[in-house]
């Protein structure tokens, strides 16, 4: 595909895009309906090294609610000191988006959590393991039963109660959402020209809707050819041609957290995510000040920490 065809194409998107809201990026809602009872169980869980086979990482050991709800090393470690192969992406907000995963394998929260449990680099874990485990232990046995009713734990209430915590972990408030709700004076003049550089320079067309992101699946390296090598990509999952450096574009939410960034944490900083996303994905020359522009008002997408994380639980 040629050059001038994708510039065409990304300037017809933006305008889809723009037709159909006043503005291109929604506000996070300040609260989402839960079971919090559910949730607060699954946070003990979301803790616990228990559901990995050597008892060695928990769920939180490759989402670190201190850095954005993702991982501050470029692959996360696993079972037995085992590396994984893509960046950890955030759990904040996750809920929003339209699929899970770099390439987008689960459909949702649900099928999701499946994933890095029985992964042999990850926590490596069965579900009759993790039942056992559970019915074993006297804590969770009672805190099982007072929700569901049952004198026996089974995985599926496991992935529930996990689900739930998830559910929760959302965050609103950001300045630019309360931008957003007509509050103009909660941006600087340069964040709000680094708003609008990044709809005129076409990021929006791609980091848009609730979560700036995390709501379709886009090439790397659109306009400029991306020479590395990729892994994690849809094209591992779909054998598609078309879908060789093809990722799930990530939410932007709470992205000055979440460093380092792109599917493989080769990215270091911000601003240099920034440098490449206008070279290889809108082949765009931008000045020193733009970046700095567009950085700033990036930053503006820090939420306030779920109110989950504060919330109490049972002693165990």
């Amino acid at each position: 595909m040629g050059r001038v065809v994708k510039v065409l194409i990304f300037s017809l998107l933006l305008i889809i895009v723009s037709a159909h809201s006043k503005e291109p990026i929604t506000p996070i809602p300040s609260k989402l309906a839960y079971d919090k009872k559910k949730a607060l169980l699954g946070k003990m869980l979301f803790f616990d090294p228990v559901l990995s086979m050597d008892r060695s990482v928990s769920c939180a050991s490759c989402h670190d609610f201190d850095h954005g709800g993702a991982d501050p090393r470029p692959v996360s470690i696993g079972v037995n000191g085992q590396k994984g192969r893509v960046n950890s992406p955030t759990v904040y907000n996750a809920i929003f988006n339209f699929r899970q995963f770099w390439n987008g394998r689960a459909k949702d929260l649900k099928e999701q959590i499946h994933g890095p449990l029985h992964s042999s680099f990850e926590m490596n874990i069965t579900k009759e393991e993790i039942e056992k485990r559970l019915n074993a232990n006297a804590f969770y046995k009672k805190a099982f039963k007072k929700i569901y009713k049952k004198t026996k734990i089974t995985y599926d209430q496991v992935i529930d109660v996990i689900v739930e915590f998830e559910k929760a972990l959302i965050t609103p408030d950001s300045r630019f959402d309360r931008y957003l709700k007509g509050e103009k004076n909660s941006l600087t003049e340069q964040e709000k020209r680094g708003y609008m550089l990044f709809k005129r320079l076409g990021c929006v067309t791609c980091h848009n809707g609730i979560n700036v992101g995390g709501n379709s699946f886009q090439h790397i390296g659109t306009i400029n050819f991306y020479e590395k090598s990729v892994i994690g990509d849809r094209f591992e999952l779909t054998g598609r041609e078309f879908d060789k450096k093809r990722f799930k574009v990530p939410s932007l939410r709470n992205v000055e957290l979440t460093a380092p960034y792109f599917h493989d944490g080769s990215v270091k900083t911000l601003k240099e995510a920034v440098e490449k996303m206008t070279y290889y994905n809108l082949g765009t020359e931008v000045t020193e000040q733009d970046i700095e522009d567009i950085v700033a008002f990036l930053k503006t997408l820090t939420g306030k920490k779920p109110t989950i994380l504060s919330d109490g639980h049972e002693n165990r």
